[in-house]
């Protein structure tokens, strides 16, 4: 049989090979939607079919093992890069109680299988019952295009993950030590030690490099690209250094970067895009290619082994999702998510079991079966995962609450082509991602003698903003109006096209009013409802610590309360930056319950409101990484005070190092336009007239 596929000889031309790869890359997911399966599947069985032990047109070279590592780095660098932070730091303790039964069940009950079953020294029994232990995340980037990320079965996955994985990883040097004789106090020192390094580089050393690269070469995608997967190598190279398996390098990386890389960034669309669509293929296409399937013809006691392997291999990891859902109360299709993202063997396992067969300690048919129980694992990883995250997205979707009356429609009025790309990019990450509505970049030209000249600068602007929103994979909608001056234009183009919010840049500009924002901010803070957003990015937004909020009394009386609430939280879980309110004791009381009623979940801290002395010499604790965000208020409302016109002066003198963002929050329509109109009684001190 093996004669008959390996009639023809495998391809050397290095542009053959690499076209069929790509050629694989292509069709296969393509059929296996037609056959309505995952096209991972699809993948692992072309490189089963092409690969040395199927048609022989492809040899598992030093490329193909090269791509296929890169790969399940990527994997794994992308699984720590999406993980949701906040939701693992209040679910840490259920990632180490799922952790240690998704190892702890699989080594025990594969150990006494081999030692007991098939007769197997006790060494090689351990080493095998390893590999029903570990797992690889497969399936992940199929939760990933479903957006079930952030679901916090997925977190105790992921964290429950690196646990059994370092675990077997572990398991894999002390057995190897042993097999060496090189087991003893003065090893376990020194793995104790290394490892303690390793990690202190990665997740303490690594984000202060990374925070410097960005400050440095903001404007340097490319540069910024390679700086990543740079760091993403070093810390697999460190891991192996320590004594420990690539992998569990890759996913620190992905930790260590997970707060400076949003989610709604160029970068990330990059980093996924060429993962996704490259390296990722390659590393489940060389898992096909070690697949035998004439290992299964090789006797009945052979057969009836490897479905002993599959079965138990399967019923070792339903049982932990199992214990998990009853003592955490998840739903059954919860538990079915679980199941599937751990259900799958490749990385970890071919470590384990090739490390072994190297040094003699297992033979060629426990490698063999091994890499037989890789393809059912993956193929069952891949269906279970489809069908429960369809399901638990579907249920995600109707759950969500409808957090306003109407779509998030955001224009951002483009002035300046040096902030044009900060302005764009966090009027996405503002956006709602329940919502695909596209951002409205505005160009307003005055209609005098130089409209034409005019219309030419400020359409080569768009451009470039419909050029840096594509990098993001996000829609734009350019929009262009001519009129007799910018606000009047900015005016029209909210009423026509229902903007919800807009995006201004600060223009440093004083008036004969003595404010600092102009008069295209006062005619559009008194002719409209709509929340406005002035911005002034100093630092680049990937690097910002913590967003520090101010807020006056009776915020939460005004109509956009919940809004610029969310907008916060959106920016927050994009930055991954902490929150910190600064309100008076009513509004804190307010703020505390909305936060924690909504989603996203967002790590917060309240405290109480400086007064507008402390703010003046900057006595509030605020960093030059941390970005400050006012809450101020139109003349007439409930929640203004006469000292919210002086706000944006001190931020221009005193916080000159910080990005700022002064919302005005959607309002109900302005009863009072003089400011003899005060609500003293509303007030939740006595100290309001001299606070923010």
């Amino acid at each position: 049989m093996r004669l008959l596929l390996k009639l023809v000889p495998p391809f050397e031309d290095p542009v053959l090979i690499f076209t069929l790869v790509l050629l694989i890359i292509l069709v296969a997911p393509i059929i296996m939607n037609r056959l309505k399966v995952p096209g991972i599947i699809g993948m692992i069985v072309a490189g089963v079919i092409v690969g040395p032990n199927g048609f022989n047109l492809l040899q598992r070279d030093s490329s193909i093992i090269l791509f296929g590592t890169v790969g399940i780095l990527y994997i794994m660098f992308l699984a720590g890069l999406e993980m949701d932070m906040v939701g693992f730091k209040k679910t840490k303790m259920r990632s180490i109680v799922y952790g240690a039964l998704t190892f702890l069940i699989p080594v025990i009950t594969g150990t006494l299988l081999f030692f007991y079953g098939y007769d197997y020294q006790i060494n090689s029994a351990v080493l095998l019952s390893c590999m029903f232990a570990s797992h690889t995340l497969l399936a992940y980037p199929i939760v990933s295009k479903m957006g079930l990320t952030k679901n916090e079965a997925v977190t105790v996955t992921i964290g429950g993950t690196i646990i059994t994985d370092t675990a077997v990883l572990l398991v894999l040097a002390v057995v190897a030590g042993v097999a060496q004789g090189n087991i003893g106090v003065g090893y376990w020192i020194k793995l104790m030690v290394s490892l303690s390094i390793f990690v202190g580089i990665v997740l303490f050393v690594f984000p202060i490099i990374a925070k410097w690269f960005f400050k440095q070469i903001e404007s340097e995608k490319g540069a910024q690209f390679i700086f990543v997967l740079t760091l993403v190598f070093a810390a697999a190279f460190l891991a192996e250094l320590a004594g420990v398996e690539a992998i569990l390098g890759a996913f620190l990386a992905g930790l260590a970067l997970n707060q400076l890389i949003p989610h709604t960034s160029a970068l990330m669309n990059r980093l996924e895009f060429v993962g996704n669509n490259i390296f990722v293929p390659f590393f489940l296409i060389s898992v096909g290619m070690l697949v035998d399937v004439t290992v299964l013809f090789e006797g009945v006691e052979t057969i009836l082994m490897a479905l002993v392997i599959i079965v138990l291999a399967l019923v070792t990891k339903w049982l932990p999702a199992y214990i998990t859902q009853k003592l955490y109360r998840y739903s059954v299709t919860q538990r079915n998510l679980m199941f599937g993202l751990s259900t799958a063997r490749a990385a970890a396992t071919l470590a384990v079991i090739l490390v072994g067969y190297e040094l003699g300690i297992i033979g060629e048919t426990a490698l063999n079966l091994t890499v037989v129980l890789i393809l059912a694992t993956s193929l069952g990883s891949s269906f279970i995962t489809q069908k429960a995250a369809k399901v638990l997205a579907i249920i995600e979707s109707r759950r969500k609450p409808d957090l306003s009356e109407k779509p998030d429609r955001i224009m951002v009025p483009i002035a300046n082509p040096k902030t044009l790309e900060n302005l764009v990019d966090l009027a996405i990450m503002l956006k709602n991602p329940q919502y695909d509505e596209p951002i409205y970049p505005l160009a307003v030209v005055i209609d005098n003698e130089h409209a034409d000249e005019e219309i030419y600068k400020k359409n080569k602007m768009l451009q470039e903003a419909i050029k840096h929103a594509s990098a993001t994979d996000h829609d734009v909608q350019l929009v262009s109006k001519i009129d007799i001056n910018v606000a009047s234009g900015i005016l029209r183009a909210i009423k026509e096209l229902m903007i919800t919010e807009v995006v201004l840049g600060w223009n440093a500009k004083i008036t004969t009013r003595d404010r600092i924002f102009g008069t295209v901010l006062d005619n559009l803070l008194k002719n409209t409802e709509q929340m406005i957003l002035v911005c002034k990015i100093v630092q680049p937004l990937n690097t910002t610590n913590r967003i520090v909020v101010m807020v006056p009394a009776n915020a939460e009386l005004e109509r956009g309360f919940l809004r610029w609430i969310r907008s916060v939280k959106l920016l927050s879980l994009q930055l991954g930056a902490k929150v910190v309110f600064m309100a008076g004791r009513r509004t804190l009381n307010r703020l505390k319950t909305e936060v924690k009623a909504n989603k996203p979940a967002i790590e917060a801290e309240y405290l109480p409101r400086p007064t507008m002395g402390e703010f003046e010499q900057n006595k509030t604790g605020i960093g030059k990484d941390d970005m400050v965000i006012v809450i101020s208020a139109r003349k007439g409302t409930v929640s203004y005070i006469s000292e919210l016109d002086s706000v944006p002066r001190v931020l221009s003198r005193r916080y000159k190092d910080n990005s700022f963002i002064i919302i005005y929050p959607e309002q109900y329509p302005v009863l009072y336009e003089d400011n003899q109109f005060k609500l003293t009684s509303l007030t939740d001190d006595t100290r309001a007239r001299n606070e923010i």
